[in-house]
């Protein structure tokens, strides 16, 4: 299996490190945009032009450079019809182009994937089978960290999370807690939003999102934050019966204030099960799951006005 890797930051060596665990032989290339300050990563061939390739010997595009570039390069290489992984969130706008793109990817028939990894996070899959025939009445989701502890030893202030100009920001960057509750509930009757960046951060990216997702039979709210020190990431389902609490840090689902399910899985093992997903069901039995039509609905809910 040969794959080509656009960017190679710390998301795409998530990535790699779980392709090289599933297939060992694997050849991966990096697309890389400057050769004299290019570093070397073991495993990986750098190539710095698409005239380098021979893109027919290639089993698939892993897109994982800033979001801010990947419409650029969605729009690149979806012409050439290799299956395309794209890490999320999809792109850091939405506009006339983005929509035509998607509607151009729609057509072609191209087999595509958005990064999801929490949907392969054990207690949420678990949750998702438990509540599948229960009456809900209310579903509260919250996510909370310390952004300057994301990236030790790096100054938080100039990644792209804390730049709105580079295409970051909390509502966007923790979208993961909107895919999934997209994969729980289905598409929502209506949503509303807001967000704010006035806490002590002094970002000019978004460090607060709410969202209120109405249902026919409940709502869904979500709160996202970059502030908390002690870090919080919990989906909260109160059912007919009783409420469901979904401790995503430690894998374990409550139910009142008994723990009824947890794994030793822990989120960063959910790259390696993705990969897998992805290779088996989605390149060689062409299953469909979250593709790139499907997770710019998600980006329009996450993105609104």
């Amino acid at each position: 299996m040969k794959v080509l890797i656009i960017g190679l930051g710390s998301i795409a060596k998530k990535h790699i490190s779980a392709l090289h665990a599933i297939v060992p032989a694997i050849e991966i290339l990096a697309m890389r945009s400057n050769s004299e300050n290019a570093s070397i990563f073991p495993g990986v061939t750098n190539v710095f032009s698409i005239e380098d390739l021979n893109l027919d010997d290639i089993d698939f595009i892993l897109i994982a450079n800033p979001t801010e570039y990947h419409f650029e390069y969605i729009k690149r290489f979806s012409v050439y019809g290799k299956p395309l992984f794209v890490e999320k969130p999809l792109f850091s706008g939405l506009n006339s182009s983005t929509n035509e793109l998607i509607e151009d990817i729609r057509k072609s028939g191209l087999v595509s994937y958005v990064a999801c990894n929490i949907r392969f996070l054990d207690s949420i899959i678990y949750l998702k089978s438990l509540i599948s025939n229960k009456r809900v009445n209310e579903v509260n989701v919250y996510c909370g960290s310390f952004l300057p502890d994301w990236r030790p030893g790096v100054d938080f202030k100039k990644v792209y999370s804390a730049n709105k100009e580079m295409g970051g920001g909390v509502h966007i960057d923790l979208i993961h807690e909107l895919d999934y509750v997209y994969w729980l509930f289905g598409e929502p009757v209506s949503a509303r939003s807001f967000y704010s960046n006035t806490s002590s951060l002094g970002i000019s990216a978004y460090d607060y999102a709410n969202y209120l997702w109405q249902y026919p039979e409940f709502s869904v709210s979500v709160i996202l934050n970059y502030y908390r020190k002690d870090a919080k990431r919990t989906i909260e389902v109160v059912a007919e019966e009783g409420t469901y609490v979904v401790d995503l840090l430690s894998n374990t689902v409550f139910y009142g204030n008994e723990p009824i399910y947890t794994s030793e899985q822990r989120i960063i093992d959910t790259y390696r099960v993705q990969m897998e997903f992805f290779i088996n069901e989605i390149l060689k039995n062409k299953f469909i799951f979250n593709p790139i039509e499907e997770a710019y609905k998600v980006l329009e809910l996450c993105i609104q006005d």
